[in-house]
């Protein structure tokens, strides 16, 4: 009998599923959608109980395609979305819709913390600066505002730790997914229940931690109702999407580097010593002894993702004959116009901004319009204007002492060869990708196979499943073409952020 595992993905606009052969090969995948609501200005949230609901559907569908027996499943690993604040009661019952990772609500509780504390009081802990999108100060903003939720609480679980819990029945919270927390010891790996106490916060919140890898519980006879998994099969505590992905794109040693194309974009530097920068995130990666220090964007495929929605119904009634998506016709016209979009640039800002600017009131922008611009070159702009932020925050770490020199692409901007070509030209970075929209819930599933005992280490399980699949090499001339336009990125934001600000009160 075949030893599988499995790799469950809880995205921000849709659950993955994958089944992995021992040698990493997809034997079978699926996806399933759910919303995200944007109730007020600053506000996302989503439901979880949608996200079980989308994870117990997709794993039906897997189960009854037949590809593989439920027997088969040797381990199961589940990786989430950062900062989520799920308040369960006693019983597990979620008590309210969790902001996600871009909610900003909370930016009244951070400048309140700072005042009373000051900042280094945390950030000398956790190695990150306070922010809106963390978890600590969800919580207490549920705090102040909904009484009765917090009241009630028992336990804050983080997105993948809700579904290991409704597949088993355990609380847990794992490593990686500590970084939410301004409580949390980034360099001991344990919380800091005197810092959550004087923050305001009841200790008893905080679940139990595990290493990613570890064996938290078993599926339960219901789970298996509702999935189709055999009761009994050995569920890991898992961890962050974006270090599942560095590890599922076989980051593991130090200097190598994760660079992230899912909706939000950045990057993921490994690290074998606990070094913290306030421009940056600093968080445990999920393989044991290690910490990444990473660049997070909000404008990364999920930029190109609103762009296409918005503007790209010629593009999407093309692909209807071409048999082509209709980002890869948006690909092949952008692809027409030479790098820097003959001067049109793009701030990628569309929800605020996180590293290394950290502007809740960032605003997207478009600098350079003229009559002679098309639809292309927005397009193409958009593209370069992630690509400068993931430039921005790859030069704030090498100015942090963590410098990248090739790096791994995951997510699904990496199947685009245009797109990836402008991130290793407007960088100067060589970039390798392997199977780029499996690299998330391979992550987990390789922490699902060490748990185990399908591996012996991480060092074998990403040498028995990694693989690359095609090379970016850094062009030179279009490096040199793009430092005009870098600049003026740059420029911009310091030109605009107190415009961005005011019109924000």
């Amino acid at each position: 009998m075949r030893e599988l595992l499995l790799g469950i993905d809880i995205g921000t606009s849709a659950c993955k599923a994958a089944v992995f052969g021992r040698d990493g090969e997809v034997v079978a995948q699926t996806a399933e959608e759910y919303p995200v609501s944007y109730p007020k200005p600053g506000w996302a949230e989503q439901d979880p109980e949608l996200w079980w609901q989308a994870v117990c559907a997709a794993l039906r569908r897997l189960t009854d395609e037949g590809r593989f027996s439920a027997d088969e499943i040797a381990g199961v690993g589940v990786d989430g979305q950062s900062w989520s604040a799920i308040a369960v009661d006693r019983a597990g019952r979620v008590l309210c819709p969790t902001p996600i990772w871009m909610d900003t609500r909370a930016q009244g509780i951070c400048d309140s913390l700072r005042g009373r504390y000051g900042e280094e009081r945390f950030f000398s802990v956790s190695g990150n600066p306070l922010s809106p999108s963390y978890t600590m100060p969800k919580v207490l903003w549920y705090k102040e505002q909904l009484p009765g939720v917090y009241a009630e609480a028992d336990k804050i679980l983080q997105s993948n730790s809700f579904i290991a819990f409704r597949l088993t029945g355990e609380i847990s919270q794992d490593v990686s997914q500590g970084y939410g927390w301004a409580c949390f010891d980034m360099a001991r790996g344990a919380w800091d229940e005197a810092l959550c106490r004087e923050a305001g916060l009841r200790p008893e919140l905080l679940p139990p931690l595990a290493a990613c890898s570890e064996v938290v519980g078993r599926v339960t006879a219901a789970a298996e109702r509702q999935t189709g998994l055999r009761e009994g099969t050995p569920v890991v505590a898992g961890g962050l999407d974006a270090a599942c992905g560095t590890l599922g794109a076989g980051v593991i040693r130090p200097g190598e580097t994760q660079e992230q194309g899912g909706q939000a974009g950045g990057m993921s530097i490994c690290m074998d010593v606990c070094r913290a920068d306030r421009r940056l995130i600093l968080g445990a990666h999920v393989v044991p002894g290690l910490w990444l220090l990473q660049g997070g964007t909000v404008g990364g495929g999920g930029a190109m993702n609103w762009f296409e929605r918005e503007f790209g119904a010629a593009e999407r009634r093309l692909a209807e004959t071409s048999g082509l998506s209709s980002f890869a016709e948006i690909d092949r016209e952008a692809a027409q116009l030479p790098p820097g979009s003959e001067g049109l640039v793009f701030l990628p800002y569309l929800a605020g901004e996180r590293s290394p600017i950290w502007d809740v009131h960032a605003k997207g922008v478009w600098y350079g319009v003229t009559f002679s611009k098309t639809r292309a070159h927005f397009a193409r702009a958009c593209m370069e204007g992630v690509a400068y932020s993931l430039r921005h925050n790859l030069e704030a770490a090498r100015e942090a002492g963590a410098s990248a020199g090739v790096l791994r692409a995951m997510g699904g901007s990496a199947n685009s060869r245009l797109w990836t070509q402008m991130k290793a030209d407007v960088t100067g970075c060589r970039i390798e990708v392997p199977g780029s929209d499996t690299a998330t819930s391979l992550g987990a599933a390789i922490l699902a196979g060490v748990g185990a005992g399908v591996y012996e280490d991480f060092e074998e399980a990403v040498r028995s499943t990694v693989r690359i699949r095609r090379t970016h090499e850094p062009d030179a001339a279009a490096h040199e073409a793009y430092e005009k336009g870098y600049r003026t990125y740059l420029r911009l934001y310091e030109s605009l952020k107190d415009l961005m600000k005011e019109d924000a009160q």
